[in-house]
């Protein structure tokens, strides 16, 4: 039995999201990281993982390379287009040279290969909080041509400024963050409305509608996608 132990160096209390798929390594990963003073949230999934890191705060992540639906490169890399400086410690299997710097292209601050000493993986990960101490929160999101600036709470597309309701502020915003991939009605009335429940109302489709309206007309190319069956996707032109 490994015991684990509450280290000084370590900031009780910072929050650590998970993202992996096999159910004894996340157990094993999840218990000596609470062991060692951190709140950790666990994420099976990729699609799973990608939308917790993209719409809460986490003061870091270790994310599983390989994935089902959307691998943990995929995924780091979708949260840096998106301005989410997060540290990300990446885990694979993988060891090779080119797998490492693959690892670090796509924007992972630290790579360890498995099966690694979980005192090594407390170290890598206290290495890399220590770094993203220094990185600055999100302020601005653009899409193409479109701007919104979180501080001002200002949206503008080319010069146009537009004037959002709070409403269509935080819809688009959470569009924004999860660009150029569906964003579900589920997704949209958890984060947008805080419904964990479908109303059964057309109350989001109302919301798109006026939300298009403002951002994509008057425009030669719109930004704004209805994907039939599936959700809406805010994406640059192509």
């Amino acid at each position: 039995m490994v015991a684990f132990a509450i280290r000084p160096d370590v900031s009780v209390g910072m929050k650590i999201l998970v993202i992996e798929d096999d159910r004894e390594a996340a157990a094993y990963l999840v218990k000596g990281l609470e062991e060692s003073g951190y709140v950790v949230d666990h994420a099976a999934a990729g699609s799973d993982g990608l939308f917790m890191a993209s719409t809460q705060p986490y003061d870091a992540l270790i994310v599983d390379r390989m994935l089902p639906g959307m691998d943990g490169l995929s995924i780091i890399e979708t949260l840096r287009r998106q301005g989410k400086a997060t540290p990300a410690l990446i885990l694979s299997a993988l060891g090779e040279v080119d797998d490492r710097v693959a690892g670090l292209k796509a924007g992972g601050d630290d790579y360890l290969t498995k099966p690694y000493a979980f005192a090594e993986l407390l170290a890598r990960l206290e290495a890399v909080l220590r770094r993203g101490q220094g990185a600055q929160p999100t302020t601005r999101l653009v899409v193409g041509d479109l701007e919104m600036d979180l501080l001002a709470r200002t949206v503008k597309r080319r010069d146009r400024y537009i004037d959002l309701l709070p409403r269509e502020f935080r819809l688009l915003e959470c569009l924004m963050r999860h660009a150029g991939q569906v964003v579900t009605r589920t997704m949209l009335l958890e984060k947008v409305w805080d419904y964990h429940f479908d109303p059964q109302t057309n109350v989001i489709d109302v919301h798109v509608s006026r939300l298009r309206q403002k951002i994509d007309k008057g425009f030669d190319k719109p930004l704004l996608h209805t994907v039939r069956g599936a959700g809406y996707c805010l994406r640059e032109p192509t």
